[in-house]
């Protein structure tokens, strides 16, 4: 039947089934109008209604082709399949036509244009529905259609068809239940009509009009029916299979559906038979479905009047929401804390005790929108007053009797039973948003500390009192600087034109409360350390312009005093740092104030000079006969000092001199008391700084030459002090200090010697790298022993950086991290992330250096292991096995680029082959080097060599070989064979062979991943030659490197210098003719080893030596830099599965190692036989066997 296209009032052609011109032309089909969204929706759909109304099959096509070119598919449904096909096969007609090469269709596509369209597609369903909800859809044939359409396409394996018609059968459910509620409303005003009709004396009543009622009663019973129908026929046959599809997307669609049906049409369905499916939901394992379930919790909760439908659900799933609030999605439980609020603020015995501290100590998130919610649930419980009678009552009163008052009270109290007393910052930036009028009434706070209590109203204890100083000192901090505190946030955002004028505001607002009470405040708690240090915070946030224009300087005067005063009364760090800083921030010459500050500073500091300078003077003439009170002196007046020069440049008061008198004689006598040592030195460290210009190098020496003296001395915080300023000062006066033109503070540069640099690498050993359970002795008793080993930890760390800085910025010679570099392992918990930052700062400094220091590392913990168990080491034991481990934690180090760390890698084999080769063996050279153990260290890097330089590491291995080793097959020699053929793997030539000595051309792997079954494969016919292939790799395979286990170790243990283990060079003068004597990495040296030993290689094919490298067809040689060969990249985690399964293709006829499964890494060794073992073969039928198979199938 030909198509009929009426033509609208506007002159457009309908949207009907033709496509596209392609010139710019109007789109013809809905899919093109919806996806441009320049038509108003509602024409659209006037259009679609109107030629349905003309040829409804043509029309329902359209439609049809609309869902299916909304899915992405290019096909498209004929007349004749719609009215001779069923659905199914239409729909699998379609899935043949999908172009499934791109995962993208309309829904998923990213960009603009398409972003707009999901939106356009939901309106469009809406609309439709809307004008057709009065005649076509009670026509039961258009719904009928849709609905069978999209539920086949909801049942399709295509995940485009299925999302799209998911969210579109969503999108109809919504519209219907919009549908449904209308006529709802129609039928109860109908009965209202009809019920005040009857209800009419009879000469009134109208008999027409109720018979009227009635028909349109009954006819909208009738609509209603048919609308519940095709709701049942979308939930059943849609939404209960789609709300757990394995799209998680399309779950979310379902959810976000049903939350707002229920709270559309609240009467049909919040229920519990709806309700449960969100429920269930809940513990979805994706956020974004989570999230959504709990959006629409949130819509049903908000509305007060739904919570009797509510209370089955609550009491099933409440502990579910409440767990959701430590939901790993910081978003999800985001949404929890607040659905969780909205659950108290409906009703008050919904949540238990135990629920509501669930989400108190949130409060103390580090994720701000966590705290943030959960601060917002603290003020609805704690904070929020519910009587208006005595709200209005209290109002009327000010200060400590304000409605603010109890509040303030109960804010302290939960700070101190929250135990998280470093915290008050992040509980007043929680709740600054919920409860910023309680947290700004600083009158109220002021009085609650100054005045005394009313009769019958309790005081303040003490601990009480110091909390709400801290509190009420963090709320003028969030005041004045409007950002949260550190740890919170990405940073410091701008901040908008309103939030400035509110903290300009409350800046103002709180230097005129505090001017005139902190001198009150700081007269009232002088004498309590911990309440003055934080008071004295408070003037760095106020608006200083304030004591001159307000005339208030006699306030200042008063804030002077009692400044001076605190510092007299107290030697505590703390407290003196804080009125150091207070001075510092008050003699701001920006301020006209500063004059008046600064007096009263120099009358302070005058005193306390003089002070100090006669107690050094009694204390140096009665030297050891100095009592208590003459070193209490020294001490209380040094430590302000130096807590003032810390902040203030007091050079002209000449401390460095006295200071340093007190080092030296501490020194000469050894009697100095612990604290005036430790002061003495930072005292001094602040006065040449201050003086950096004018400083000269005498003073500099003489000063670090004390430092270093002081590294002996017996006690460790003496010891400690004088390592970090000796780092700090060797960085300072670096040669870093000439860059930047600087070039006139050459004189000041001071590099550190060789005596200097080993006694700060022994520090380092003895007190960084020390055993726990040695600390932990040393702490035994203490009732804060945690707290006491962090912060015994985080002293060590900073000592570990403070001397790894030094090595990454080449002022220690990088030869000494191997010392750090070897305890990676051991010590990976406490410092593996310093270790590993300095591993890969030095490696950009120096690359071929770096590796050096590397294998000097391992050759260390190797020299050690030889002392502790002699030089016939069990190489199955956990210590071998860790420095294995280690190895291979430091090849993965050089990432995947072979051709950047090329130079450095091979340089590194050649260390380790000059390691292994250093010293023969003392019972003749019948016997192993007694470093060659060593070289099964070195296969963990073999495969961080190219393939080409594999070949040239190997002709280097070859020069220490003779005859005698090449033919040893015993179990000493098996690291050297073990590493030969680590070499060979990939390239062409023959491997040792434990068995028979024979040779194969297959590649092999040194090492295999452990604790996984063997899986076979079958055999090819090209593979009989390789049977005989390196059985003793194979073995050596399965014994992986366990956890490293080193032994103890410091800097009193017996080690070989690092320089001296560095630049050791091993006489070649015996090797084959052509070798060089020195292969040592030089920076000026124009060839590099690499490219020395192409040349050497090429020389001895040219004198017509042994050949191991083939020659490339018509090749030019080329150094081994410019080889054109293709690099062969291996991935540093590469497959241990595949390297087995490799290995069963060879073996598979031989033998059979069923390896059961290893739970972790120490338990590997327990799970495997020695096969380097003889007793260990013999003793084990099943590898006897199978070796027996082997030799046999070889000899075949």
């Amino acid at each position: 039947k030909a198509r009929k296209s009426p033509v609208d009032k506007g002159g457009r052609r309908p949207n009907g089934m033709a496509q596209h011109n392609g010139q710019g032309g109007d789109p013809s089909t809905l899919f093109e109008v919806v996806k441009l969204g320049k038509s108003a929706m509602q024409s659209v759909v006037d259009d679609w209604i109107e030629s349905y109304k003309q040829d409804r099959d043509m029309a329902l096509l359209d439609l049809i082709n609309f869902f299916i070119q909304c899915s992405g598919c290019k096909g498209t449904v004929r007349i004749e399949m719609f009215r001779n096909m069923q659905n199914a096969e239409i729909i699998r007609k379609m899935t043949e036509e999908f172009d499934e090469d791109s995962g993208d269709y309309p829904l998923t596509i990213a960009g603009p244009q398409w972003k707009k369209f999901r939106y356009n597609f939901c309106e469009f369903i809406c609309v439709l529905i809307r004008q057709c909800q009065y005649s076509i859809i009670y026509d039961e044939y258009m719904m009928d259609t849709v609905i069978s359409l999209l539920t086949g396409l909801s049942d399709s394996q295509v995940r485009a068809f299925r999302h799209t018609s998911t969210l579109a059968a969503m999108k109809l459910m919504t519209a219907l239940v919009n549908v449904a509620l209308n006529l709802s409303i129609n039928q109860d005003n109908t009965q209202r009509q009809y019920e005040a009709e009857r209800n009419k004396v009879a000469g009134k009543r109208a008999t027409d009009k109720l018979e009227l009622l009635l028909e349109k009663r009954k006819e909208l019973q009738e609509n209603q029916d048919e609308i519940e129908n095709m709701m049942n026929s979308i939930f059943k046959g849609i939404f209960v299979h789609r709300y757990r599809d394995a799209i998680a997307e399309i779950r979310a669609i379902c959810i976000e559906e049903i939350g707002v049906w229920m709270k559309l049409y609240s009467d049909a369905f919040l229920n519990d038979s709806y309700l449960k499916y969100v429920g269930w939901t809940l513990h979805d394992r994706q956020g974004e479905v989570r999230l959504k379930c709990l959006k629409a919790l949130q819509t049903l909760y908000t509305n007060r009047g739904l919570f009797p439908k509510l209370e089955l659900f609550t009491n099933r799933f409440k502990d579910r929401i409440v767990s959701m609030t430590l939901d790993k999605e910081y978003d999800v439980a985001v949404e929890a804390i607040r659905l969780v609020t909205l659950i108290l603020h409906g009703s008050e015995d919904a949540l238990s005790n135990e629920d509501c501290e669930n989400v108190y100590h949130l409060v103390y998130s580090a994720h701000r929108p966590v705290a943030v919610a959960a601060g917002e649930f603290l003020h609805r419980k704690l904070f929020s007053r519910h009587d208006p009678q005595a709200e209005e009552a209290l109002a009327k009163r000010r200060g400590r009797n304000s409605p603010n008052g109890n509040l303030i009270r109960m804010l302290v109290l939960f700070f101190l039973e929250s135990e998280l007393h470093e915290h008050a910052a992040y509980l007043v930036d929680s709740l600054w948003d919920s409860s910023q009028e309680l947290l700004k009434d600083w009158d109220c706070m002021i009085e609650l500390l100054l005045e005394e209590p009313v009769q019958g109203e309790e005081a303040l204890g003490d601990r009480h009192e110091s909390a709400l100083i801290e509190l009420m000192v963090c709320t003028i901090r969030q005041a004045a600087e409007a950002h949260p505190p550190v740890g919170r946030g990405t940073g410091k955002r701008v901040l908008t034109a309103k939030e400035k004028k509110t903290q300009i505001d409350d800046k103002n607002k709180l230097t005129e409360h505090f001017i005139i009470a902190l001198p009150m405040l700081l007269s009232k708690y002088q004498a309590d350390a911990e309440k003055v240090a934080n008071l004295l915070q408070i003037p760095q946030f106020f608006d200083l312009e304030v004591y001159s224009s307000g005339r208030m300087e006699k306030h200042l005067d008063a804030l002077l005093k009692q400044i001076r005063l605190v510092v007299e009364k107290h030697t505590e760090t703390e407290v003196l740092e804080a009125c150091s800083k207070t001075y510092s921030i008050l003699c701001s010459e920006e301020y006209t104030i500063m004059n008046r500050v600064d007096i009263a500073r120099s009358q302070l500091i005058d005193e306390l000079t003089d002070r100090f300078s006669h107690s050094v003077e009694d204390l140096l003439q009665e030297g050891d006969e100095a009592d208590d009170d003459d070193i209490y002196s020294v001490l209380s007046s040094l430590k302000k000092l130096t807590a003032f020069h810390n902040a203030h440049d007091l050079t002209k008061w000449d401390l460095f001199k006295n200071c340093y008198r007190l080092l030296k004689m501490g020194i000469e006598q050894g009697s100095m008391p612990e604290q005036i040592a430790v002061q003495a030195l930072q005292c001094s460290h602040y006065s040449i700084l201050w003086q950096l210009i004018g400083a000269t190098l005498r003073v500099v020496k003489s000063f670090l030459a004390v430092c270093q003296q002081c590294l002996s001395n017996v006690n460790t915080p003496v010891k400690e002090q004088a390592f970090m300023l000796l780092c700090d000062l060797l960085m300072i006066f670096s040669h870093q200090l000439t860059t930047g033109s600087r070039e006139a503070l050459q004189p000041l540069v001071f590099n550190p010697d060789g005596t200097l640099q080993s006694e700060l690498l022994s520090f380092v050993l003895d007190h960084v790298f020390i055993d726990q359970d040695d600390e932990n002795q040393s702490m035994e008793g203490d009732e804060e022993d945690e707290a006491n080993k962090i912060e015994a930890l985080h002293k060590r760390r900073n000592l570990l950086a403070a001397f790894s800085k030094l090595i990454i910025y080449d002022i220690v010679d990088m030869p000494a991290a191997a010392d750090i570099f070897k305890h990676y392992m051991k010590y990976y918990n406490d410092y593996g992330d310093i270790i590993k930052e300095t591993l890969s700062k030095t490696r950009q400094t120096d690359k071929i250096q770096c590796a050096k220091t590397l294998i000097l590392s391992l050759q260390q913990l190797f020299n050690e292991l030889v002392q502790d168990q002699g030089p016939n080491l069990d190489r199955t034991s956990s210590h071998v096995s860790g420095i294995k481990e280690l190895a291979r934690r430091f090849a993965l180090t050089f990432g995947l680029d072979q051709i950047k760390t090329r130079e450095a890698v091979a340089t590194l084999h050649k260390d380790g082959i000059d390691f292994a080769f250093k010293f023969p063996n003392p019972k003749g050279a019948e016997y192993p080097p007694t470093n060659l153990a060593f070289l099964e260290v070195l296969c963990e890097f073999s495969s961080k060599l190219l393939r080409q330089d594999k070949k040239t590491v190997h002709s280097y291995l070859e020069k220490f070989m003779t005859e005698y080793m090449m033919e040893r097959r015993e179990d000493v020699w098996l690291p050297l064979i073990a590493y030969r053929n680590s070499l060979l793997t990939g390239g062409d030539e023959d491997r040792m062979s434990v068995t028979t000595g024979s040779t194969t051309s297959r590649a092999s792997t040194v090492r295999s991943k452990r604790g996984r079954p063997p899986l076979h494969k079958k055999r090819t016919d090209g593979e009989e030659e390789s049977g005989d292939g390196s059985w003793v790799m194979r073995n050596d395979s399965l014994q992986t490197p366990g956890g490293l286990q080193t032994p103890q170790l410091t800097s009193t243990v017996l080690r070989e210098n690092p320089r001296q283990a560095a630049e050791h060079i091993p006489d070649q003068d015996s090797s084959e003719p052509g070798s060089e004597p020195d292969f040592i990495h030089k920076y000026g040296m124009q060839m590099s080893w690499l490219d020395q030993q192409k040349m050497e290689e090429v020389n001895r094919k040219d004198r017509g030596g042994m050949n191991y490298m083939k020659a490339r067809s018509g090749g030019v040689r080329r150094g081994l830099m410019e080889d054109d060969a293709e690099p062969i990249f291996e991935d540093v985690m590469m497959s241990s599965r595949g390297q087995l399964e490799d290995m069963n293709e060879e073996f598979e006829d031989t033998m059979v190692i069923d390896l059961p499964p290893s739970r972790n890494r120490r338990e590997r060794a327990e799970l495997r036989p020695d096969f380097f073992d003889s007793t260990a073969i013999i003793e084990d039928d099943s590898v006897s066997l199978a070796f027996c198979i082997l030799i046999f199938s070889c000899d075949k």
